[in-house]
């Protein structure tokens, strides 16, 4: 047999069908590989040739969050995010903003690599608070903190810059036509008169009172609102440095050793403006010093030795690279020059200016240092405090059993919701983000390890009960369902009076004949426009909304601004005073152009969605912010298309 198929693989049957075989893999590729267009990324946006990755989406997401957060006044889930849509926001956000850099990348609008350095070198937390000079380690430290690099911050601030530039050329000299503000300024100031009738609860005929039959009805048609979220009833031992001795003593020698090794970084270097000549040779540096020394200008000294000069202004010695010049240029007296041989060459010096340096005593410092000892005495009894539990919990000791053993107390919390709230929807003090989301990892009984909550504290969680979502009891929330119920019925009432009492106006009855039937009479309210309408608070949002809306003439109901309706004519509509008009016209005149200029920002945005292919992997964008993905077999969305795995229910 094996003849056989030796035999074969040399006839020219076998080596066409190997031919094809070969063919099919560079055009459909190994494993359904794109061999032209290799898709081996995990991006969670691409856009173009940009993408967003899952680290880079989950810090805007979480930065996001953390504004929303801020804003409610209590820490939210990544799950609780994700049902508000707060991650679909975000990755709509960038999804147009990926798109919009694309675009402005294809029309050749990208910012030197020298406006990015600039932009870099505005930011003081990247230089030395002694030298005054760009640190890079500092720099690179300060980005890692925030979880960046070099290359991410750069891109951002190129986006950034291409989009400032863009924005300027499509803005430049932009107003809107006075014709606009002229329109805008007649609707603005255009009055009406209005004349109503209110009709109130009692006016009706008062609903009898509700079955339980009813009520339970009630309660099923609002059982999204009613339903209770799960609520857990936890148990918290925490490690803080506010648990230990705040004002133990602090050791003299070991304050003498830090002040000793902090000394020349508290203490205020001498600084000196030193103008630097480069010279060629001994004749070029001594004409130079002589022209120096004789009050010329050190620009015009330099240019005449074909050099430039380098001006230190107010630098200490360490900022002067060449340490030779350095030497030099701190020994020389004030007003005077002088010329060394530097590392770097002959160098001609003069010093302009001397501020002296400033060393520091221990008494003047003593007390930060003190503090800074105790922080660090602090973090390590934190330390071997959560040492002693973690040894006491790992020997099978259960949360309380181990905290009393590592002598720290322990405390009670809840029942408490996942948002941070208590059974009567107020905040619970105490709670963060983190200790949330780990307690809701854990079944009922389970414990937490020593978690770290941030600025040297830790903590461990126990989940003592789960009481799951869930109506609340009929015969608790009967009292509320009772309320709730008899003013549906008054509305209801109230409007179908309401409605019937607008019929017989349409057909004819003046406004004052039916509001007379109806035992009420006619306000009448003259000159109503959008500028004063809120001023009135008799009118409810209701009433304005409608009256606005509405035809000379018009009759229409609407509720009050309490609990009641109100029977309405527009009486009549009046135009605004010509010379008001005017005046009205050129004060709204920047506002509209700042609208326009809004209007035309997004327009761009929204073009640029539409031109630049743009995918979204929904799955991933979940798995980001640490959630399940919703469709492992979902693909991705593409072309500004929703997609097929949506990233909240």
């Amino acid at each position: 047999m094996l003849s056989s198929i030796r035999a074969f693989a040399k006839s020219w049957v076998a080596t066409l069908l190997f031919g094809l075989l070969i063919l099919s893999f560079v055009v459909f590729g190994i494993g359904n590989r794109d061999v032209f267009r290799p898709k081996f990324t995990n991006a969670v946006i691409t856009a173009g040739s940009r993408s967003v990755s899952p680290a880079e989406f989950k810090r805007a997401f979480d930065g996001y969050k953390a504004r929303v957060e801020q804003q409610v006044g209590h820490p939210i889930s990544a799950e609780l995010a994700a049902e508000n849509g707060l991650d679909r926001q975000v990755v709509e956000g960038l999804a147009t903003s990926e798109a919009f850099a694309e675009a402005l990348t294809k029309m050749g609008i990208r910012p030197a690599d020298k406006l990015i350095a600039a932009e870099i070198q505005k930011i003081p937390a990247f230089f030395d608070q002694v030298t005054g000079r760009f640190d890079k380690n500092a720099y690179q430290r300060r980005l890692a903190d925030n979880g960046l690099t070099p290359a991410t911050l750069e891109g951002q601030m190129r986006d950034q810059i291409a989009e400032q530039q863009a924005a300027s050329g499509l803005i430049a000299g932009l107003r809107t036509p006075r014709a606009y503000a002229a329109l805008a300024a007649i609707y603005t100031v255009e009055s009406r008169d209005l004349g109503y009738f209110a009709i109130e609860p009692t006016s009706v005929t008062q609903p009898a009172a509700p079955t339980d039959a009813q009520l339970t009805e009630l309660m099923n048609e609002n059982k999204a609102q009613l339903t209770r979220p799960e609520f857990r009833t936890l148990t918290v031992v925490r490690f803080s440095p506010t648990q230990v001795a705040a004002n133990a003593p602090v050791d003299p020698a070991e304050l003498q050793k830090r002040f000793n090794f902090r000394k020349d970084t508290l203490s205020t270097p001498e600084t000196r403006t030193v103008i630097q000549i480069p010279a060629k040779d001994a004749a070029t540096a001594a004409q130079a010093a002589k022209s120096l020394a004789g009050g010329a200008d050190p620009a015009v000294v330099a240019k005449t030795a074909g050099v430039e000069a380098i001006t230190y202004a107010n630098k200490p010695q360490s900022a002067i690279p060449d340490k030779k010049v350095a030497a030099a240029a701190f020994v020389t007296p004030n007003g005077q020059v002088s010329t060394v041989k530097g590392d770097l060459g002959l160098a001609v010096l003069k010093v302009l200016s001397v501020t002296p340096g400033r060393g520091v005593t221990l008494d003047e410092v003593k007390p930060a240092l003190e503090a800074e000892i105790r922080k660090d005495q602090a973090t390590e009894k934190v330390y071997a405090l959560t040492q002693a539990y973690d040894d006491a919990h790992q020997g099978g000791a259960n949360l309380a059993a181990a905290a009393a053993k590592a002598g720290v107390a322990t405390t009670s919390i809840g029942p408490v919701s996942q948002g941070g709230r208590d059974l009567t929807g107020q905040p619970v003090q105490g709670l963060s983000q983190k200790l949330m989301e780990v307690a809701w990892t854990l079944p009922a009984g389970g414990e937490s390890e020593v978690e770290d909550a941030g600025n040297g504290e830790f903590f461990a969680v126990r989940v003592e009960k789960v009481q799951p979502a869930a109506l609340p009891p009929f015969d608790e929330i009967k009292p509320m369902l009772t309320r709730a119920w008899t003013q549906r019925e008054l509305v209801r009432a109230m409007q179908a009076k309401a409605d019937g009492l607008v019929a017989r106006i349409k057909k004819g009855e003046s406004l004052e004949t039916v509001a007379a039937s109806a035992g009420s009479s006619v306000t009448q309210v003259p000159g109503i426009d959008r500028r004063n309408a809120g001023q009135n608070q008799t009118l409810s949002q209701d009433m304005l909304a409608k009256l606005f809306t509405s035809r000379p003439g018009d009759v229409f109901s609407a509720q009050n601004s309490h609990f009641g309706f109100v029977v309405g004519k527009l009486e009549a509509v009046h135009d605004g005073d010509p010379a008001t008009l005017a005046q009205t016209a050129e004060q709204m005149r920047p506002q509209m152009s700042s609208g326009f200029v809004r209007e035309l920002g997004e327009s761009a945005h929204a073009a640029a969605r539409r031109e630049i292919k743009v995918t979204i992997d929904a799955n991933r964008a979940r798995e980001a912010i640490g959630l399940e993905p919703i469709d492992p077999k979902a693909t991705p969305a593409a072309a500004g298309g929703k997609s097929k795995a949506p990233l909240a229910k």
